[in-house]
């Protein structure tokens, strides 16, 4: 545990990802199965240990400290983690002796999986009163989940990756097909051992991702060598058909495939592996985002709600044709057979997303200005000779989205961030003007966004949020009216959730108006008026 606890430690305060790699590499090197696998699991989000809740945590600190005291110091600090491994007591002469020897990851995994819930808060405890302030922190990190010291999984891959001859790609491509603590992965990488066996009917395929398009490049781009076709309002999704096995993935890996039986039902006896958009269509006509919103995140779906909301696939590539791994074919190439394989499926539940014919770009440029009105997110474009590789490799794919919409916005309230930014308040709820029961002016949420400024505008930011305080609930501050930000969002739809009736898609923070008088802020109905 004390290494974890130094590693975790070092990245959060470690910005450069270079550094962060050469720390990950020299822990996976020097640290012995199966701690390093947990460690890795643990930092890609892959280890859940469900019976170490946040809920559980804040009760097993009121129990040893003043209860007071730690609402108020996690209130101050933000992060659960570390308020509770600052603030838990030393031990003292009174207090029995936890572990008295030192505690390895494996045995806190292997015990926190093993262990009645009711007898968790016990067995923390007595580690805690044997551990330092860090590795307090690491342990509960480890439990809790949601590290946020600013590694991906990917990049924790390619540090694996480093310790030997195998490729990121490589380890990606049987990652979904893997299990925690990843001996055998260890092994293979350091050559020490077999490629693992995975379950090759039901593994997930890293997917190939598109760069934003810079209208400035334009010119450098030659129209004849790409393909262009609509980027449709869904998420994007693998569905693999291999072997009787239908699996449907979200982008980075997560099987959904049980909150669409319906789609199970209609790609019955397919064979083959598509990347494409999930929608809700009804008679071919693409519902709004909204409409698929009903579909997502649920374990189980009524067949009210799979007809009321029916689940669609628009095809946009295919990685392989039966057995036939295509993915090395150029992108021409691989059109040609996804559209043979989308005629040949003869299923209503997926259809083939068309290509756009054009010959310069300033046609498509007048397409995508158009594109609002039929709830299209944007463009893609696809040079014609490019293999279908993981990642996002600059050059062979674009993505050329719609501009986005502004409206003026008032801050309402302010929360704490995570990580660096724990005792910084970052994330902002806005809200919009709207008639009131007495007809007075009121302001009512439309937004939250924690991202579009510098770290000198955070700074300028927090201290305007613990001047104008008006209200504590929690972490959360209710602040006076009185600063306007401009906010960029994708579109407005309709939410019975919201007090204003309606909810942003994707708002991030364009420009803070500290000229602008909040009273002159946008109304409610005038972003009513933007909904697609």
């Amino acid at each position: 545990m004390k290494a974890y606890a130094e590693l975790l430690e070092r990245l959060v305060h470690t910005p450069s990802r270079n550094a962060k790699l050469a720390l990950l590499a020299q822990y996976f090197r020097t640290t012995p199965d199966p701690d390093r696998g947990w460690a890795l699991a643990s930092l890609t989000g892959d280890l859940e240990l469900k019976k170490v809740t946040p809920a559980r945590i804040r009760d097993l600190i009121e129990s040893r400290a003043d209860p007071v005291l730690f609402r108020l110091s996690y209130d101050f600090v933000g992060d659960l983690a570390e308020t509770a491994s600052l603030i838990w007591p030393e031990r003292t002469a009174e207090t029995p002796r936890g572990s008295n020897h030192p505690l390895s990851l494996n045995e806190a995994v292997q015990t926190l999986q093993t262990t009645p819930r009711t007898k968790i808060p016990s067995v923390i405890s007595e580690w805690m009163d044997a551990l330092s302030p860090s590795e307090r922190y690491a342990l509960l990190k480890l439990g809790m989940g949601g590290m946020r010291v600013g590694v991906s999984a990917r990049l924790a891959r390619v540090a694996l990756a480093s310790l030997g001859d195998i490729t990121v790609d490589e380890i990606e491509e049987i990652w979904f097909g893997l299990t925690p603590p990843y001996s055998d992965l260890f092994a293979w990488v350091e050559g020490k051992g077999n490629r693992p066996e995975i379950d090759e009917a039901a593994a997930f395929r890293p997917m190939m991702l598109a760069n934003p398009l810079d209208e400035e490049q334009l010119p450098d781009l030659i129209p004849g060598e790409y393909s262009a076709e609509y980027k449709w309002d869904g998420i994007r999704v693998q569905v693999s058909m291999r072997e009787g096995a239908i699996r449907l993935y979200s982008r980075t890996g997560d099987d959904i495939t049980g909150a669409f039986p319906d789609l199970v039902a209609g790609l019955t006896g397919l064979n083959g592996v598509l990347d494409g958009e999930l929608l809700v269509a009804r008679n071919g006509e693409v519902a709004p985002f909204s409409d698929l919103q009903q579909r997502l995140g649920r374990k189980t779906v009524s067949a009210k709600m799979q007809q009321e909301f029916p689940a669609h696939i628009r095809a946009y590539d295919i990685l392989f044709d039966g057995a036939d791994d295509l993915r090395p074919l150029p992108q021409v190439e691989r059109r040609e057979r996804l559209a043979e394989w989308v005629s040949d499926a003869d299923t209503t539940v997926l259809d083939l997303s068309s290509d756009i014919p054009f010959e310069r770009w300033d046609e498509l440029q007048a397409l995508r200005e158009t594109l609002r009105e039929t709830g299209i997110e944007g463009l893609m474009l696809k040079r014609h000779d490019t293999p279908y590789v993981p990642g996002r490799p600059k050059g062979p794919w674009f993505k050329w989205k719609r501009d986005p919409l502004t409206a003026d916005c008032v801050v309402m309230y302010a929360q704490r961030g995570h990580g660096r930014r724990s005792s910084m308040y970052s994330d902002f709820t806005f809200g919009c003007w709207r008639p009131g029961d007495g007809g007075e002016m009121e302001l009512v949420p439309v937004g939250k966004a924690y991202s579009g400024y510098t770290d000198a505008e955070l700074t300028k930011l927090d201290k305007w949020v613990r001047q104008n305080s008006t209200e504590r609930y929690g972490p959360v501050r209710a602040v006076k009216p009185g600063l306007v930000f401009e906010v960029a969002f994708d579109a407005v739809q309709s939410s019975k959730r919201h007090k204003s009736g309606i909810a942003m898609r994707f708002p991030r923070i364009h420009r803070i108006r500290w000229d602008k008088p909040h009273e002159e802020a946008d109304l409610v109905e005038t972003l009513k008026n933007m909904t697609t």
